[in-house]
């Protein structure tokens, strides 16, 4: 961690064994101080299969590589909570991509492709994957706060809110590299593949970080909720990616989600029981996606006027 331009890699196999109570340790004092100082930090040996993660990027190259007619008869179901299905980013938009939007397997919201007839098999097959890798960062992370493991699942056991995302980020243009504006995300914890090319960045100590992909690696970052929860001990990650020119970057992010009718507010634990005030007012969760979602379908004029979870906080 010393080094400020690098991003930790956290290696989770003492959590797949009994007995290195040392590899856990040396995992839990890294995930801590990330999440301490930015929220973000990378997995390996993190229990998705190598291959599934190939095979899952492989086939969504493919799907967004169909002519737009083709990827239209996946477009948005109507009724589910977010937009499911193909979008495409509208050219006046900040940010330059098309994406997938799935809900859990069983979801009867989903509009999965049947062209690759490999998409919905694998697309499954990693949705279920990083919702137990995701279970286990949650155990981890609710231990570094010194938490019982088995906290946070209490507190968010539903899972038919989380969702993952197929993305591909169009070209950078000379006068635009922007894929995705600067931004922190509002869930518990994110998962994020990246291809190749790469182009996610995280701000760290003011800087903007990009980080490298490497094979076998999945990115982590912490969500807004967290960071209330833990009433600012632990921070939500900033983030954004840059498109690189001549060359198209895919992805796939997964969202470990709230439940929406969960009310968020700092645990007790970090306020009244060690004497400290709570620096976030109490809110339901679904407000808070409703807001974040109009930043995106009615984007404000002004930057300031874009809802973060600081539209919560309480003034000093």
């Amino acid at each position: 961690m010393s080094n400020s331009n690098t991003i930790p890699t956290v290696d989770l196999s003492p959590f797949f064994t009994t007995g290195d109570d040392e590899g856990k340790k040396k995992a839990k004092d890294l995930i801590h101080q990330a999440c301490s100082r930015y929220g973000f930090f990378q997995v390996v040996n993190h229990g998705v299969p190598l291959e599934l993660m190939n095979r899952a990027m492989q086939v969504s190259k493919t799907f967004f590589e169909f002519p737009d007619e083709e990827k239209l008869k996946y477009s948005s179901a109507s009724g589910a909570p977010l937009p499911a299905g193909y979008n495409k980013q509208h050219e006046h938009c900040a940010d330059r991509n098309e994406y997938l939007l799935m809900f859990p397997p069983a979801s009867t919201f989903n509009v999965l492709p049947s062209n690759p007839p490999e998409f919905k098999k694998a697309a499954e097959e990693l949705f279920s994957s990083f919702i137990k890798t995701a279970q286990l960062l949650e155990a981890i992370v609710a231990e570094c706060l010194g938490l019982p493991s088995n906290f946070l699942h209490k507190f968010n056991d539903d899972r038919n809110w989380d969702f993952m995302v197929a993305l591909r980020y169009f070209l950078a243009t000379d006068n635009d590299n922007n894929g995705l504006s600067e931004h922190e995300d509002g869930n518990i914890i994110t998962l994020v593949l990246q291809d190749e090319v790469g182009g996610l960045e995280v701000r760290k100590n003011r800087e903007w970080i990009p980080v490298t992909p490497t094979e076998g690696t999945l990115i982590v970052n912490l969500g807004d909720v967290v960071q209330v929860l833990s009433n600012n001990k632990y921070k939500s990650a900033t983030h954004r990616v840059v498109t690189t020119k001549g060359r198209k970057r895919n992805s796939y992010a997964f969202f470990y989600n709230l439940q929406g009718e969960k009310w968020v507010e700092p645990l007790p634990e970090f306020t009244t029981a060690i004497g400290e005030l709570p620096k976030y007012k109490k809110f339901l969760f679904k407000d808070y996606q409703a807001l974040r979602m109009r930043n995106k379908t009615h984007p404000p004029s002004r930057p300031e006027d874009v809802i973060h979870i600081s539209h919560y906080s309480i003034p000093t």
